[in-house]
């Protein structure tokens, strides 16, 4: 069953990203111009992450940041860093589209745990959060959910570290124990809905309930275990 679920899996997510290329290039060029005319430089960021097995590899964004800033090793950066546009493509997740290209080539799923930075390794994989690195590492989920949610609302490093990262990275953990078809699907959903309520000024608040209760349903497990 998990072998055939892995495998359909992968169909599914080959399938959608080269969909998703072709229904949403003139968007690409949208993104394109609106990042040249916001701030003139390269449309798209790469960084560095860490996906399944520990394997590091080039993820695709557009670029939402101003040039000549430096990126801080740091899980909040400066928010007055992103210039208005690259907001709007944050907002709506725009700025993710890029990401289909690491779903086509296996570096990425569509739903997985959030991508690792390679100097943030020691935290966001040690210890039993090491297991989120078993699968592949995903465009959308739980934690990139809650982090939709609630953790771009959280100014300052040190305070997402305390009051968003602890919360993340169990949800990294939930995924491993709830992923399948049924709630890949779930998640495809609820991301959908998370985008148009923030369009229309509103938290899913059910969502951001359900992702507080698993977080700390499973870290009792963990606690008890």
């Amino acid at each position: 069953m998990r072998y055939g679920y892995l495998f359909l899996k992968r169909l599914f997510d080959a399938g959608c990203a080269l969909l998703g290329l072709i229904v949403s290039s003139p968007l690409w060029l949208i993104a394109a111009a609106g990042i040249t005319l916001s701030d003139p430089g390269p449309v798209f960021y790469m960084a560095s992450r860490v996906g399944k097995d520990n394997r590091v590899f080039r993820m695709f964004k557009f670029r939402s940041m101003r040039q000549g800033r430096a990126n801080e090793a740091v899980f909040r950066g400066d928010e007055d860093r992103i210039f208005p546009f690259g907001r709007f493509l944050r907002d709506t997740k725009l700025d993710e589209l890029p990401q289909l290209l690491n779903i086509l080539r296996g570096d990425m799923s569509i739903v997985g745990p959030r991508p690792a930075a390679v100097d943030q390794m020691r935290v966001t994989r040690g210890g039993r959060f090491a297991a989120a690195g078993q699968v592949q590492a995903g465009l959308t989920g739980p934690s990139a959910l809650y982090d939709y949610i609630y953790g771009d609302s959280v100014e300052g490093a040190d305070d997402y570290e305390t009051l968003v990262l602890p919360t993340r990275l169990e949800l990294d953990l939930v995924y491993l124990e709830k992923m399948g078809v049924t709630f890949d699907l779930k998640m495809i959903a609820w991301t959908a809905a998370c985008i148009l309520c923030t369009v229309a000024g509103r938290r899913p608040e059910k969502i951001f309930s359900a992702l507080l209760r698993w977080a700390e349903e499973h870290r009792k497990g963990a606690c008890v275990t």
